[in-house]
């Protein structure tokens, strides 16, 4: 094990959460939340990305990230990680790869809201990670009827799971993923980034 990594027991079922977390907010506080409930899933861990690569705007520092998400997410199952900058990964089908190679004993399970499944398709090598691990997805406001008709979704579709089997996904053999629902939240980092600088104006 890698000093300063996570411990793992075996078996354990992990949800991957990733994302800028520019900044962290209810949102993702409710989407994992929702996972934990629903998706048979023992802890989560926050995945703060240095950057991604199709967004033009690049995120604030790190640290700086993280330790908002610190005070944000207080659940002791769930893990806030700056992994991929320590594991020097570009992509999330790298990032999958090489915890899977560090943790074999772990049963990851990547974790989603339903806007990122409409843009799916665009991720770098996106078969080979429904092909690595079994994928969660969390419908998000006005995206849930474009998530279901997305290009990803119809490929990925023979192996999809009833919602009201949703509990099976952190044990499922991939590919596998489903699509759950949760009460909604408009929570967004593009809109507490506008109302900080909004308020910063007139400060």
């Amino acid at each position: 094990m890698k000093q300063g990594f996570p411990t793992v027991t075996r078996g354990q079922r992990i949800g991957l959460f990733g994302g800028s977390f520019d900044p962290a907010h209810e949102g993702h506080v409710r989407l994992t939340e929702e996972a934990l409930k629903r998706l048979g899933l023992d802890r989560v861990w926050w995945l703060i990305t240095p950057g991604n690569p199709l967004k033009s705007r690049q995120p604030a520092p790190m640290q700086e990230r993280i330790a908002f998400a610190h005070r944000l997410m207080d659940d002791p199952r769930v893990i806030v990680t700056g992994l991929e900058e320590r594991l020097k990964t570009r992509t999330t089908v790298e990032t999958i790869a090489a915890l899977q190679l560090i943790y074999p004993q772990a049963r990851f399970t990547w974790l989603m809201g339903s806007d990122n499944l409409v843009q799916f398709s665009q991720w770098e090598r996106w078969q080979e990670i429904a092909e690595r691990v079994p994928i969660g997805v969390v419908a998000r406001p006005g995206t849930r009827l474009p998530a279901r008709l997305s290009k990803a979704a119809r490929i990925m579709a023979p192996y999809r799971l009833p919602e009201n089997q949703a509990e099976r996904l952190g044990s499922a053999t991939p590919p596998a993923w489903v699509m759950v629902n949760m009460p909604m939240t408009n929570a967004s980092s593009t809109a507490i980034r506008a109302a900080r600088l909004a308020r910063d104006r007139t400060e």
